[in-house]
């Protein structure tokens, strides 16, 4: 997929809205293995916070960040080949993880994808 349109996260430019802020992020999750270590990623987090929270074990607070990034920053690595929002936007990036879980359950995000790449 052709990003030009888009700055890098790494740009000197900032995106000041979050609608455009979501089709950068939609852009920079073009490759559906991206999408699904995200969704791994996130839903993995999401269950170990429950169980932290349910059994108090609360030193283990951070693991829900390592996991989390862990899958996402890996397909940005390796599958994207680009660097990961979350350097330069971290709260409109974690808000679109969640964003993005819920349109790929509702089967909404490949058509997300899409509408990004006409738009180029």
């Amino acid at each position: 997929m052709n990003t030009d349109k888009f700055q890098s996260a790494s740009d000197e430019t900032r995106i000041t809205s979050y609608a455009e802020f979501w089709d950068f992020y939609v852009a920079e999750h073009s490759e559906p293995l991206t999408r699904y270590l995200h969704f791994i990623g996130t839903t993995l987090s999401f269950v170990l916070l429950v169980w932290i929270i349910r059994g108090g074990h609360w030193l283990y607070l951070p693991l829900c960040l390592i996991v989390g990034y862990a899958f996402a920053w890996f397909s940005h690595f390796f599958v994207e080949h680009n660097k990961p929002a979350t350097f330069k936007y971290p709260l409109w990036s974690f808000i679109s993880d969640y964003k993005m879980i819920f349109y790929m359950l509702t089967g909404k995000m490949n058509a997300e994808v899409e509408r990004v790449k006409t738009q180029n």
